[in-house]
């Protein structure tokens, strides 16, 4: 568990609460740099799953420490649901609701929730998914909105980030709703849960998986399609996390259309994905042809995950030499053995790229830690 001793020993920010902001490559702390809602989710999410899947209460300090961060900062108390982004001292400085955030909140509670049987987590969790139930939810064209203002009014811009599209519903979004309602459905046996979840799947088959066994990213209102770009690790990804939500709605027909999915897709995973020494591509778009040949840190742990889930399901002994690969190159160039952690991405050449953070508002335990505690299950 190395990557959580990082986290543990680097990142308390004793001077304001919580964590801080930003680390950079050199592991020097960036003063002052302001709190995103996706990393201390992230990190909530992390240390109480490794709490839970270790059995131990050694990181009970820091899940308490996350939470309670959460509930006194990033909390909308007016308004409900939880801000974007906070200042260095807690205050709020970007209050839109973003709905990938809100399910990042519902995923991490529920984790705290298993780990240390706080019922206010529990409610809290139950309280966010029945907002994006409510403002959310499209009852006319199905999915979900990308994201709405502090008072949960629409608003123009929704991108996620600066990289992103601006579209109104988007297959990375829907991915952690899924994920976050599949979390929660655990930890609570609600009806209209469990039929919100069996919906999101079929979305996933019906508006976003392609002919060619990709899933599409960015759409409209109406599920018209923008933009042609492959995210090879959102597709492995969704493959297994396809296969858990799967397994909780009940529904044996569709389970088996999942474990289907997963495996086609671990197929052209495979045959597209992986570059000539062994790691994932990042992105392909398909109207330039354009290959983005960095690697970044978390679709190599991500196919790990989604290829053992194939491998469980057909004995393929690719996949598993694949994995191997992977795992290779990403011992070889992604981690940083002088100053912890592991770098954000690295070129083509293996070079890691020294403007990037090693912790940062995208930058957490999340992926890493995940996959250590799947594949160690």
């Amino acid at each position: 568990m190395n990557v959580l001793n990082y986290w543990s020993l680097n990142t308390l920010d004793h001077n304001h609460g919580g964590f801080l902001g930003k680390i950079n490559h050199f592991n020097v702390v960036v003063p002052k740099a302001s709190k995103g809602i996706i990393l201390n989710t992230r990190i909530l999410w992390s240390f109480s799953a490794a709490s839970n899947h270790l059995k131990t209460n050694e990181y009970r300090s820091i899940c308490d420490r996350a939470y309670t961060y959460l509930k006194s900062y990033f909390k909308d108390s007016n308004h409900k649901g939880v801000f974007w982004e906070l200042d260095y001292k807690g205050n709020p400085i970007n209050t839109r609701k973003q709905v990938y955030a809100q399910a990042f909140t519902i995923y991490a509670l529920s984790e705290y929730y298993m780990f240390t049987e706080n019922e206010e987590a529990k409610i809290w969790a139950l309280e966010i998914f029945n907002l994006l139930e409510k403002y959310a939810k499209d009852d006319v064209n199905v999915g979900y909105f990308e994201a709405f203002n502090e008072t949960w009014s629409p608003i123009q811009d929704m991108r996620l980030s600066e990289k992103d599209m601006n579209a109104s519903k988007t297959m990375n979004t829907h991915l952690h709703i899924l994920e976050a309602y599949t979390a929660l459905l655990k930890i609570c046996d609600n009806g209209e849960l469990k039929a919100s979840l069996k919906h999101l799947i079929e979305i996933f088959f019906e508006k976003f998986l392609n002919s060619n066994n990709h899933f599409d990213l960015f759409f409209d209102d109406q599920w018209n399609l923008l933009g042609n770009t492959i995210s090879y690790g959102h597709d492995i990804e969704a493959a297994w996390l396809l296969i858990e939500a799967a397994k909780l709605v009940e529904d044996e027909a569709l389970l088996n259309k999942a474990n289907k999915l997963a495996i086609m897709i671990a197929d052209s995973f495979l045959n597209e994905g992986i570059d000539s020494e062994g790691a994932v591509i990042n992105e392909k778009n398909l109207d330039t042809n354009h290959i983005d040949t960095d690697r970044h840190w978390w679709p190599q742990v991500e196919a790990l995950v989604g290829l053992n889930y194939a491998y469980n399901l057909k004995k393929n002994q690719r996949y598993i030499e694949s994995s191997l690969k992977i795992w290779e190159f990403t011992k070889k160039y992604l981690i940083d053995y002088e100053n912890g952690e592991w770098f954000f991405r690295v070129d083509k050449n293996g070079a890691p790229y020294r403007e990037e953070d090693k912790v940062s508002m995208w930058k957490a335990p999340y992926h890493t830690s995940r996959a250590f505690i799947i594949l160690n299950s």
